[in-house]
């Protein structure tokens, strides 16, 4: 699969993580717990846009740039979002510790996303 199509499963899970919030969980959660949750979510679709958009870039000019830029958005979903939807729904405070490894994938995909804008020859 590619990664294109990676980051569109993550856009999906992305939304139904945030109805599923929204909804369901409203009882469930504290204030407290809805706001890392909104954040998570926040977090998680606008880097599956991220993640889908690179992929598609790197599907169309083979930069490896792109396709790293991907994997990190991806990664950075998983262990920000993921660290925080776990803590906001167990409430265990060193998951975390987790999430700024997320941060740092995030913006070494920004990063390495602007490095291959600088690559391309449009």
């Amino acid at each position: 699969m590619n990664l294109m199509v990676w980051g569109a499963a993550a856009g999906f899970l992305g939304v139904a993580l945030g109805a599923f919030g929204a909804h369901a969980l409203k009882p469930v959660l504290t204030s407290y717990g809805r706001e890392i949750w909104n954040t998570a979510v926040l977090y998680h679709l606008v880097h599956s846009g991220l993640a889908a958009g690179t992929g598609f870039l790197f599907l169309k000019t083979g930069q490896r740039w792109f396709k790293l830029s991907s994997l990190f958005f991806l990664t950075g979903i998983t262990l920000f979002s993921g660290s925080l939807y776990l803590l906001a729904l167990s409430g265990i405070k060193p998951l975390g510790m987790v999430t700024p490894f997320g941060g740092v994938a995030f913006l070494a995909g920004w990063a390495l996303l602007g490095a291959g804008g600088f690559k391309l020859k449009l």
